[in-house]
């Protein structure tokens, strides 16, 4: 893709921080003057104009009064917590313990009805064992989350994964084959979760593609990501969590998911893949 995956949430910073230099613009204030009037250091209004510090929302409340313009504090503070929401760290989004950041997914997996995956690390949530999302979510608490909740965590997992046997949903999901030997959870887990992988792959509603490490690349390996119907991307990186809604993003993803398609095998040849992977740890 050509450009960062956070683009989505720089732009939608970078326009909230213009809106607001046209505020100070049109009360005539210079970004020292507005400084003075909100008692600020001087270079804290430079660094919102320029989009180098992401105001607060007493920071737009402050910005709004000194500009004389009151009646565009709750536009301004709408459009805050939209650039806010496309991006969320993980220790934001997990600060109460990984069962809520698990619960919080589940109503926009509820109304999906088609999904894409794919994956470059480990298996989609949505097809993982219980071992195997257990072994995940532990790793993950371990490094950054002090609240150990996993065990209720992997259950909301569980739970979540009932949208695969409910009627009138497609699902799509591609891994790189270094997936199948991801050793996660260890030797017994992996075993698990592969035979897993051959049962689900057989769902009518479920294609399960295999990108072989034999392929010849139009595309290389991205981050992991999720493409909901075709209005929603999210995009798991190693610092956070990116919700994509604009149109053009979310087209980029679904571009590069067709490009992958078309490298991985399906059915038979990705049985073969899996069964391999299997055959390699007996």
């Amino acid at each position: 893709m050509a450009e960062s995956p956070s683009s989505s949430a720089q732009q939608a910073r970078r326009i909230l921080a213009d809106r607001l230099a046209g505020l100070a613009r049109d009360a005539g204030l210079t970004g020292r003057e507005l400084a003075v009037r909100c008692g600020w250091h001087p270079s804290k209004s430079s660094r919102i104009m320029n989009a180098r510090t992401p105001p607060s929302t007493g920071d737009i409340r402050a910005w709004c009064r000194a500009c004389g313009a009151e009646d565009q504090t709750a536009d301004l503070l709408a459009s805050l917590r939209s650039a806010e929401g496309m991006w969320t760290g993980w220790r934001r989004m997990e600060q109460a313990g990984l069962k809520q950041a698990q619960e919080a997914r589940l109503p926009l997996f509820e109304r999906t009805r088609r999904f894409r995956s794919y994956s470059s690390w480990f298996v989609p949530g949505l097809i993982q064992t219980r071992g195997y999302t257990e072994a995940v979510l532990r790793a993950v608490q371990r490094r950054r989350v002090e609240v150990d909740d996993v065990a209720e965590a992997v259950g909301a997992r569980m739970e979540r994964q009932r949208v695969l046997y409910e009627g009138g949903r497609r699902f799509a999901f591609l891994v790189e084959e270094p997936v199948l030997r991801n050793g996660i959870g260890g030797t017994d887990v992996l075993v698990g979760q592969l035979g897993h992988l051959l049962t689900v792959g057989s769902l009518p509603n479920v294609s399960l593609g295999v990108i072989p490490t034999s392929a010849e690349r139009s595309r290389m390996p991205v981050e992991g990501f999720w493409i909901f119907d075709s209005d929603r991307t999210n995009v798991e990186l190693v610092s956070g969590y990116l919700t994509l809604t604009q149109p053009s993003e979310v087209a980029m993803y679904a571009d590069t998911f067709a490009e992958l398609a078309e490298m991985a095998v399906y059915g038979v040849d990705a049985r073969a893949l899996i069964v391999a992977a299997l055959d390699s740890l007996r």
